[in-house]
């Protein structure tokens, strides 16, 4: 098939174009910039920007697949920048594939969709969206997810949503190099009492998955218009992952805490000093990063288990020393 992967550039949109390309498929990438990676692949690649439609219908010129990936992620930013791309980047990407007869649409969504600030543990696709958001980023992502869900069957195009969470794993430059600066700056804290358990999504699995995805839809119905969550079968206790991989790297382990109701008046305070001061960088804490840092948020894949067999190929123990082999070869470099 001819595959179109916005974002192939990023973390999780290159994993998905080399599986791609190692099955076989054409690809071609929409992306705003230039990757060496990308022309190494040899793959096509066609500029240009969400917001702008006629790009977005001429990348899906001649596509029978798009795997659509790109979005602007974080906490914190103005509501036209994350709406304007996230989700009005996404009706374009959906006006696209129906103008140019795309059969198959499959979007990167996220968990945070349906995250309202309360634990969820071994949660399934039944949780509903939150009426009252913590942050623009899962507004944003919600309101395009629901989008492409309803435009399943649309002119012919079968539509799937993945909700990956905490994607990690080799040539993160987001998550683990984040913690690992905060670590070093001695910026860390333990929100809450630590007993908190998350689902995590090692790349090349979420990866897989859209793979997965796709290929359900090109040979049936079952997962047509339908979310499903994406991670590793068993969730983490998220302060013993984090000083897990703290202490791998040969940082010591987060010692320091402030308790989850003393966050969330912080992130509250700061957001408001932040606002009122117009500061476009991330406040040192938000409700949502607070919430996020000592709630319980894992999720079942049994749905996706069930209806095109997604199955982590690469385990936890070993995405971790896939990962770390990788830190070690950028450290090498520099």
């Amino acid at each position: 098939m001819k595959a179109l992967v916005t974002g192939g550039g990023g973390f999780l949109g290159l994993y998905i174009v080399e599986q791609l390309c190692a099955a076989g498929h054409d690809v071609r990438v929409f992306s705003r910039g230039e990757y060496s990676a990308l022309t190494k692949l040899g793959v096509e690649t066609q500029h240009g920007d969400l917001r702008d439609a006629k790009a977005m219908e001429q990348a899906c010129k001649g596509i029978d697949a798009v795997f659509h990936v790109a979005a602007v992620p974080g906490v914190w930013g103005s509501w036209e920048t994350y709406h304007s791309i996230n989700t009005t980047g996404t009706l374009n990407v959906i006006a696209g594939c129906r103008k140019r007869h795309v059969q198959r649409l499959i979007y990167t969504s996220s968990p945070s969709v349906v995250f309202d600030g309360c634990d969820q543990i071994n949660a399934n696709e039944s949780l509903p969206y939150p009426t009252a958001w913590l942050c623009h980023y899962p507004h944003s992502k919600a309101l395009a997810e629901q989008a492409v869900l309803a435009a399943n069957d649309l002119d012919g195009l079968r539509t799937v949503s993945l909700r990956p969470h905490l994607i990690w794993g080799p040539r993160d430059n987001h998550l683990i190099p984040r913690l690992m600066q905060k670590a070093r700056a001695g910026q860390l804290r333990q929100v809450g009492r630590g007993a908190n358990v998350v689902s995590i999504s090692y790349v090349e699995n979420a990866a897989v998955a859209h793979l997965q995805a796709e290929a359900s839809l090109r040979n049936s119905t079952m997962a047509a218009g339908r979310a499903y969550f994406i991670n590793e079968p068993d969730a983490v206790n998220l302060w013993d992952w984090i000083n897990l991989i703290l202490t791998r790297v040969g940082l010591p382990p987060v010692t320091r805490r402030i308790s989850s109701t003393m966050a969330w008046y912080a992130g509250s305070m700061l957001e408001i000093a932040w606002k009122f001061l117009r500061l476009k960088h991330d406040p040192p804490i938000t409700r949502f990063v607070a919430a996020q840092l000592s709630g319980s948020h894992s999720y079942s894949i049994l749905a996706a288990q069930r209806d095109f067999g997604y199955k982590p190929s690469v385990t936890v123990e070993e995405g971790l020393r896939r990962m770390l082999r990788d830190l070690d070869d950028r450290a090498a470099l520099l």
